[in-house]
Order: C-alpha cells, then structure tokens, then sequence
C-alpha cells in the first residue's frame, strides 16, 4: 500500500444497519480498525431517506450514545469513531435535520436524493445553498449518477442512473469559497464524480476533497484504493485530501466553517 491511500487515515462516509448497512455499528467500526484507520466517521441516512430507514432525530441521539459507549471501550488503542451523518439536501438547499443535532456531529455530509431530474439551474441554487450551511462539511455523491456495476455478493447490481445536471463552476467555487470538500466516491457503481468532472473540480485552485467508501458492509470498507486511483489520475494530492488529516486536525477543519 503506498501512494495517495498510505496517507489516508479514516474514511469520512460509511452506513450501519441502523440505517441501511448490512452490518452492525460494532463490525463496521472493528472492521476500520483492522484496515489501519486512525478514526472513522459513521454516516447513517437522515429521516426524510425512509427507503434507507434514515434516523429520526430520537433514533440519532441513541447512536451517539452507543458510540459514546464504543469510544470509552477504545480508550488507548489509538482508533477513534467520529459522529456523522449523511443528511438529504432538501428541495430548498436546507438540510434534514435538527440543526442543534447537527451542531453536535464531528462532520456532516451532504447529498442529494431526490429531485435529481430537476433542472440545471434548479439543482446549481439547491447545491450552492447547501455548501452554504455551516454545518454541511463534505458534498457527497454530486451528481447521484448509478452505473450497472455488480458491487459484491449481497449487492447484486444497481439500477442505471443518469448524472444530475448542475452548473459544476458555480458549485465547486462555492465549496472552495465555505471552505467544504467535495467527496470523491469510491462505490464501483457510483464512481462520482464522474472522470471529466474530478478533473474539472481538480483544476479548481484550493479546492478539498474527501475519499471515502459510502461502504454499506465490512467488505466494501476496502474500495478506498478505488477512489484513490481516480484522485491520482487526476492529479490530486495529499494535501488536498481532508481524510489525510489525523483526527484532531479533520475536527478542526470541521470547525473552522
């Protein structure tokens, strides 16, 4: 292992089943442990995802409870579990949470699914106002594009999904403007941003970005190599990738916006 993935050292995007992972909070967290993070981010959906039985504000404090439980248990060992979510980016920009509950989170990120027919312009103003939310720290998935790519075993294919149309100039400016990354997704079947926009958001000066799984099961923990061949291919090095940050430094950086 060297390169781009040697200095990754946590994975900011991953589901349990207390959304719709496969696998519990306990496996997903041991399984990063044993893969050589330092931290991972555990992202479950937001409510308004009810396909993906996302997380009530009730059932999300509980999860911080558990893994506040879990830290405890990891005291000493190095390995940290930061609080996320993955939260829906609503028709207006807005995010689907309780912002007091999203204040108290490690890291948010943001996606959209639904609406992803809408127009251009529709989706740029949507996109841009929520880079705009402070609580909002990485941008995942930007177009929601899917591709008929067999995953694993448990995930026979995905239904094809054509890439949103947004205004990328406009959207990447105002990432870098909020101080946001830009998720580089590393899903076989997402694969998003899609090659000619990760070299169009490459070439944006100061621009951040975040490489991580979207994993829905121990398994799909190891696609990070994925993602980092496709940020290397375009020209994106270390410096640029926030989840090279030890834990205390991706904290800050959270902060800082």
């Amino acid at each position: 292992m060297d390169g781009l993935r040697a200095a990754l050292r946590g994975d900011c995007h991953m589901h349990t089943d207390w959304s719709d992972g496969g696998d519990s909070l306990n496996d997903m967290v041991g399984a990063a442990a044993a893969r050589g993070h330092d931290y991972v981010v555990v992202t479950d959906h937001s409510p308004r995802l009810t396909i993906a039985h996302g997380l009530s504000a009730e059932r999300l404090r509980k999860q911080l409870d558990a893994i506040d439980e879990i830290n405890a248990a990891l005291a000493g060992t190095g390995f940290r579990v930061l609080t996320g979510i993955e939260v829906d980016i609503l028709a207006d920009g807005t995010l689907d949470q309780d912002p007091e509950l999203l204040a108290r989170l490690d890291l948010v990120v943001g996606s959209v699914h639904s609406g992803l027919k809408d127009d251009r312009a529709t989706m740029t103003r949507r996109m841009v106002a929520a880079l705009a939310d402070p609580h909002l720290d990485i941008l995942g998935h930007c177009t929601g594009r899917k591709l008929r790519v067999k995953t694993d075993e448990a995930h026979a294919g995905s239904r094809w999904r054509p890439p949103s149309q947004f205004d990328a100039g406009r959207v990447f400016a105002a990432a870098r403007k909020h101080g946001k990354a830009i998720e580089i997704n590393c899903r076989p079947d997402r694969r998003d941003p899609p090659s000619e926009l990760l070299a169009k958001a490459a070439d944006v000066d100061g621009l951040l970005f975040s490489i991580d799984t979207d994993a829905h099961a121990v398994d799909q923990l190891d696609w990070l190599e994925l993602g980092c061949e496709r940020a290397e291919k375009s020209g994106i090095t270390a410096d640029r990738v926030v989840n090279t940050m030890p834990a205390d430094d991706l904290l800050a950086w959270c902060a800082s916006h």
